[in-house]
Formats: structure tokens, C-alpha cells, sequence
């Protein structure tokens, strides 16, 4: 349902902004309806409890519209499921089955990549204490890291060039925590305009990622129901507050690594990396800068690293693995193998579902010429006078049977690639762990500007920023 009016907007909001003294900035959207899930919203809505006052929420397309996506309760009227039916035939999209309300949380502006950056820049335009930006939705691949994108509304979308443009000129510190698909090509904000080959960035950023640059995420999900949802927002949010996933209180010292009475971004961070039950594989900006600044090879020298060691001891008992590093990088490779087998697979099945679509969607088009164009002038009265006609036709054709079976074992050779890379996602996050203790020895012995970077790194990842 519609809300009779939307949440209120303080009216110190925009003081806020002019002033240049906002903590912190969330934002996220789908770009389009479809992809506006109520799990974002729901997220967003925690980030600004959780982040306190002196923020500002960009979300979907503004307060007043009606974007957000929910799944429906209550199956398809079977008046609608012809429609339904051939909507999944010759247009498969997702939000059918859902409905659409206004966001119900605090909104201040839509979330455009104009309104986002907007926003960013104004923030930063001054000297002060670290800004925090929470970004939130979807997001996409490109060729390199540095091309990967966040989705925004109206089919924007903001490139990690295009944010490391704004914090080039940033006259105070930044702190990303991004937890879209692919959030990890935001690591190269550690580099001036994101580029590699320019070196390390002269302005302070850091960030926090849901994923790797070239890896999914999840917590897109239409279901309102948080007991169903995985996602590394919601356990990061939550455990910022000391809390579980669910929301139930967590001892301190269980999160609090340093022992320092507080959850720092980096600590909450680790939890996710523990506790997700996702396969997202979450990084950070300091362990891109490691895997670019570490020698290859060299001496080793101790260091103090208590988040990733604490990763390290929990999973390594959890997962049976441990004993050398060499037990976790062997059992990684052969789960790789298996995932590359079941990708190969499914692939292959999604070959052999769109062959199937081919026949079935010519079956009913030889007879029916209109069936696969709603916005036809005749497909309202084709679909009205011929509706009997259709659904006998899907009861006994042998090519949309054939269909609906080469549909399902996509979908089935898609979720086993799924669930192998949630099975395999605690052991690739102790990998990176890892890794992480390895080079940073490494890079520790070398010493120089470059383990200064790396110092600087954590020390703003591990900012307290709730209050």
C-alpha cells in the first residue's frame, strides 16, 4: 500500500549540506523499479540508525515515489496468470510478482549519480573529521577494476573514476563502504584518479567492500522478511552496533578486536567476513594496496595484524583447515575446479534453454502473431478472445513443455554454481587472509612510504564512527 503522506524532512536538513559538516552520506537505488528490492531500502534505513545524526539519506528516486519492491504475500490472481505466464515466456523480468510503495524512511534526495556526487563534493569542499559513505544497490563489471560502476536511478550510474575524480579534491578524509556487486573495483580509489599508474592517491580514502571487483554479492532481495535475508550490510550495520545479524546484543569482546570498548568500521568488517552466510567475499582498500605495494618475495617480518589473525584462527577450526597455509590454498583449488565444472554446465543449459524458447515462442506466434507485444494495439483483445485457445495450446505443446523443463534445469545448473560458491566463500575469505598476513610481512620488511601507506590504510579502516 501507498502511505497517505511521506516521512517528514527535517528542516535543518539542507543547513546540514550548506555547511559542509554532514558525518555522513547514504545512498542507493535501483535503477529501475525492478531492481529497487526492499532489502536496499531496509539497509539504508539501519545505516542511518546506526550512523546517528549529522547524515543524509539519497535513495531511489526521491521520498515521494513509489519504487520500492516487494514481494507479494499472496499468489497471482488467476485472472492475471495467462498474462504472467506469457510475460515469462517472451519477456522474463523480475518484480511480477511484487508490488510497488513509497520508501518508509527518511529521504532527503533521490539518488542520481548527479545528486550522489553532488553531494560528495559538497561534503568534502572543506577540511574536518573523516566523512563516511555508504553506498548501497547494485552494481556491474567492467573491463579493468577501475571501470566497475554503481547502478543509481534512472539508469545513471557512478564509475570508481568517477568518485576518485571528486576525492582527488577532497580536503578531508573519506571512508567508502560499498556493498554492490563487484563493490571491490572501488579498491583503486588508493590510487590518484584510480589509476594504478599514477600511484597512491595524495588525499586520505579508504574503504570496505562487499565483494572482490570480479565477484557477485548478495542483499538485493524483495522479501521484507530480515530472518531470510543474507547480505553483507545487514551484518555489517549490525554488527557496528554489537549486535548479530538477527539484532540480537553480541558480547564486545567477541567484535571488539582491540579491546578498545568500541566496533571499529574494520572490526564490523571481520565479522561479516566470519558470520555471512553468503558467498560474498569481502575486501578492503588495504588489502588492494598490499596486493600492489608488497614484494613478491623477500623477508618476512612480524607484524600486528589482530583482524585478519582472528579470521584465521576462527575459520581454520571451523573449516577443519588448520595447520600450513598450503591445507586452505589446496581445499580453494579444488573447490574452484568443481565451481568452473559447474559454470561450464549451466552454460550449457542456458544454451539449451534459450534453443527451447525459440521453438515454444514460434509455436504460439505462428498462430497468435501479437502474443509477444503488450503494447500492440491488438494484443488486448487477442489475449481477451483467444485466451482459452492460448492456455490449451501451453496444456499441450510438446515445445513450451520442453521449454519449461530446459528452464528448469538452468535454473537448477545456476543455483548448484550458487551454492558452491557459498560453500566455498568462508574458505576463500581465510585465503585472503592469508594472503593478507603473508604480504603485509613482506611489506613491513621493505618498510619505506609504502608501509606508511598501509599503516595510514588501517588506521582509517579502523575508524569508530557511531555514536
Amino acid at each position: 500500500m501507498v502511505p497517505s503522506s511521506p516521512p517528514r524532512i527535517p528542516a535543518d536538513a539542507a543547513d546540514v549540506t550548506q555547511a559542509g559538516s554532514l558525518r555522513w552520506i547514504a545512498a542507493a537505488a535501483g535503477s529501475i523499479p525492478e531492481m529497487s528490492q526492499v532489502q536496499i531500502e531496509q539497509d539504508i534505513d539501519l545505516a542511518a540508525d546506526v550512523f546517528g545524526p549529522g547524515g543524509r539519506v539519497l535513495f531511489g528516486a526521491g521520498h515521494l515515489a513509489p519504487v520500492v519492491q516487494v514481494l507479494n504475500s499472496k499468489p497471482p490472481d488467476p485472472d492475471a496468470q495467462l498474462r504472467l505466464t506469457l510475460g515469462d515466456l517472451f519477456s522474463p523480468r523480475g518484480g511480477r510478482h511484487a508490488h510497488y510503495r513509497r520508501p518508509q524512511l527518511q529521504v532527503h534526495d533521490a539518488a542520481t549519480a548527479r545528486s550522489v556526487l553532488d553531494t560528495l563534493r559538497a561534503a568534502v569542499a572543506e577540511p574536518g573529521e573523516p566523512l563516511l559513505v555508504y553506498l548501497a544497490g547494485h552494481g556491474d563489471m567492467g573491463e579493468k577494476p577501475k571501470d566497475n560502476r554503481m547502478l543509481l536511478w534512472g539508469q545513471t550510474e557512478i564509475r570508481v573514476t568517477d568518485l576518485g575524480a571528486v576525492l582527488d579534491q577532497a580536503k578531508r578524509p573519506v571512508q567508502v563502504v560499498a556493498t554492490t556487486c563487484f563493490s571491490g573495483g572501488f579498491g583503486e580509489l588508493v590510487f590518484r584518479q584510480a589509476e594504478q599508474a599514477r600511484g597512491p592517491a595524495r588525499t586520505l580514502r579508504c574503504g570496505l567492500f562487499a565483494a572482490p571487483w570480479d565477484l557477485e554479492a548478495s542483499g538485493c532481495d524483495p522479501n521484507p522478511d530480515r530472518a531470510t535475508q543474507q547480505g553483507y550490510g545487514l551484518h555489517f550495520l549490525n554488527a557496528l552496533r554489537g549486535r548479530d545479524r538477527d539484532g540480537a546484543v553480541v558480547p564486545l569482546g567477541d567484535i571488539d578486536l582491540d579491546q578498545d570498548g568500541a566496533v571499529s568500521l574494520l572490526e564490523a568488517h571481520t565479522r561479516v567476513r566470519l558470520f555471512s552466510e553468503a558467498a560474498d567475499v569481502p575486501t578492503s582498500t588495504s588489502e588492494r594496496w598490499l596486493r600492489h605495494a608488497a614484494p613478491e618475495q623477500g623477508k618476512l617480518t612480524p607484524v600486528t595484524l589482530p583482524e585478519d589473525d582472528h579470521v584465521i584462527e576462527v575459520l581454520s577450526d571451523r573449516l577443519g583447515l588448520r595447520g600450513p597455509p598450503s591445507l586452505a590454498y589446496a581445499d580453494l583449488d579444488r573447490r574452484d575446479q568443481v565451481i568452473a565444472q559447474l559454470q561450464r554446465s549451466a552454460n550449457q543449459a542456458s544454451q539449451a534453454e534459450a534453443l527451447a524458447y525459440r521453438e515454444a515462442a514460434a509455436s504460439l506466434l505462428a498462430v497468435w502473431p501479437v502474443l509477444d507485444d503488450p503494447w500492440h494495439p491488438e494484443f488486448a483483445a487477442t489475449l481477451a478472445d483467444h485466451a482459452s485457445a492460448i492456455t490449451t495450446h501451453l496444456a499441450e505443446s510438446e515445445a513450451y513443455r520442453t521449454y519449461l523443463s530446459a528452464t528448469a534445469a538452468a535454473g537448477e545448473a545456476h543455483e548448484a554454481v550458487w551454492v558452491q560458491r557459498t560453500a566455498a566463500a568462508p574458505v576463500e575469505r581465510l585465503v585472503r587472509a592469508l594472503d593478507n598476513r603473508e604480504l603485509a610481512s613482506r611489506l613491513a620488511a621493505e618498510g619505506g612510504a609504502a608501509w606508511g601507506i598501509y599503516e595510514a590504510l588501517l588506521d582509517c579502516e579502523r575508524t569508530v564512527t557511531t555514536q
